[in-house]
């Protein structure tokens, strides 16, 4: 089990818990589970895990191998990010395109690309600029998290 670095991480795992044990005939609410998550996770209970999580601070704006979606050179993409490193308040990222993305916007020649990196900021617009001044890259989490 991954340890959860946010209040909507543990929550998760708490829902996932119950899936898993309802699968197996197993039926607890939500607080329970809440609970259980917080005593795996060494708290006294869930007041306590979700003050520790609040206390540590927001949560990474992107995760290695978290699918991703957003615009390349004003293309949309949907992908995955594949290596990734945070350089101050910044992340250095290299995403896999789903599907490959032209990135010429003339008719007489493509670029195709399939992998692209960039360094973005927290909310996922990137440094570089095209000459009218539109971010590189614009990315987003995919499905809400």
């Amino acid at each position: 089990m991954t340890d959860p670095t946010s209040i909507e991480q543990a929550k998760a795992l708490a829902k996932s818990l119950r899936k898993a044990l309802a699968a197996e005939g197993v039926i607890v609410g939500h607080s329970e589970a809440l609970e259980q998550i917080a005593r795996q996770q060494g708290a006294r209970d869930w007041n306590t895990l979700a003050a520790r999580l609040a206390k540590a601070g927001p949560s990474p704006a992107f995760s290695l191998h978290q699918k991703v979606r957003g615009r390349y050179l004003g293309q949309t993409f949907e992908g995955v990010v594949t290596t990734l490193a945070k350089t101050g308040p910044h992340y250095a990222l290299t995403i896999r395109f789903d599907e490959p993305v032209d990135v010429v916007r003339f008719e007489s020649f493509s670029n195709i690309r399939r992998t692209v990196r960039g360094v973005v900021d927290q909310d996922g617009r990137s440094i570089a600029k095209t000459s009218d001044g539109a971010p590189h890259l614009l990315v987003s989490a995919l499905g809400g998290g």
